[in-house]
């Protein structure tokens, strides 16, 4: 099999989180338009991520925030963004690099991106990519399997506030609609 000497697969990784940036960026400039919200699931353990010690004790490894209803001063640089939220009645200020980011969905039209989060080349770790956690909103607990992607939420399923996601109701599964990861394009 050819080596990839350009390495394709991280300059696509980056180019989609330049759209994550982007479209965070619209939001912090002119907020949510329409029905939008996001679901962004990032590695709480990578370089940069800044949380209090409460929630890295609760989310060790990965967490999935809410930008909904209930965010404020959120703001996005080059290489991050920062928001606030409320857990369990608490507020927090977060910090978290692109680079951390596992995925970012936006269900109300349905959309989703999901990012591979080694450095190695696509044939290494065709079907290793990570999956955005699902159920009440909330980050897997550690250790939990990863569950495969069900399918995407309608926009009146996530009317609860962003931060109150422990009362966000279940989603729906085996509807239409079907995300597939880039690594399903690549040649063997």
């Amino acid at each position: 099999m050819p080596v990839d000497h350009i390495r394709y697969d991280l300059l696509t990784q980056k180019a989609l989180r330049g759209v994550v940036r982007t479209v965070l960026s619209d939001v912090a400039k002119n907020g949510l338009p329409g029905e939008h919200h996001f679901f962004v699931t990032f590695d709480t353990r990578a370089e940069g991520v800044r949380l209090s010690q409460r929630m890295r004790a609760q989310y060790p490894k990965e967490m999935t925030i809410v930008l909904q209803h209930q965010f404020w001063d959120l703001t996005v640089s080059e290489d991050a963004f920062e928001v606030g939220l409320s857990f369990g009645g608490v507020a927090e200020r977060l910090a978290i690099p692109f680079a951390a980011v596992y995925g970012f969905r936006d269900p109300s039209i349905p959309f989703e991106l999901l990012f591979r989060q080694s450095e190695e080349p696509a044939s290494e770790s065709a079907n290793s990519g990570p999956s955005l956690p699902r159920g009440k909103g909330q980050a897997e607990p550690a250790g939990a399997p990863r569950r495969p992607i069900p399918a995407p939420v309608p926009p009146s399923a996530n009317s609860a506030p962003a931060g109150d996601q422990a009362k966000r109701p279940a989603e729906p599964s085996g509807q239409g609609g079907e995300v597939v990861s880039l690594d399903h394009f690549r040649k063997k």
